[in-house]
């Protein structure tokens, strides 16, 4: 089966299009060595067959030793654990959006496009490696991943920069 990825990017805060906002959806800060974030991440990524849903014990401790910048963010809706938002910054500004998702069962609930504005928003507001602010962020998506991710990215100003198109 042929995949295809697509990358979009924003190089300016300004392009962000913003959702409304969704009452009592927030993104907090979380260690990417507890089990609730592994467990989050893992329950986003199952349904789109994502690499983390494997992850032993052994291969989150590698996963974070050689990702030491990266930020890792739960998104709750009324204190409940809904998602994900992981970024990293690169040298020369850029951040990318590493993971983002919804947990299944808060999926269709009409908060994906605010919590994709609260992730974007703390992307650019990441304090950039190697310049004086950042630049550009960016991420991928493929045809795996949610029917409406692209559409979602889309709709709140990242636009696509590259797509690849290959075998599974």
């Amino acid at each position: 089966m042929e995949k295809i990825v697509t990358y979009l990017e924003m190089t300016d805060p300004a392009e962000l299009r913003p959702s409304p906002p969704v009452a009592g959806l927030a993104l907090t800060p979380a260690d990417g060595a507890s089990p609730t974030a592994q467990a989050v991440q893992a329950r986003v990524g199952a349904p789109h067959g994502w690499r983390s849903t494997a992850r032993t014990a052994e291969d989150w401790a590698a996963h974070l030793a050689e990702h030491p910048r990266r930020q890792y963010w739960l998104l709750t809706h009324d204190g409940e654990p809904a998602g994900v938002a992981n970024l990293e910054p690169h040298p020369g500004g850029d951040v990318e959006v590493t993971t983002f998702g919804l947990v299944p069962e808060h999926v269709g609930r009409g908060l994906g496009g605010y919590a994709l504005t609260l992730a974007l928003r703390q992307a650019w507001a990441t304090e950039p490696l190697g310049a004086q602010s950042v630049r550009r962020v960016w991420l991928h998506t493929d045809s795996n991943d949610h029917p409406n991710a692209l559409r979602n990215y889309e709709k709140r100003g990242l636009r696509p920069y590259e797509v690849r198109t290959g075998s599974e």
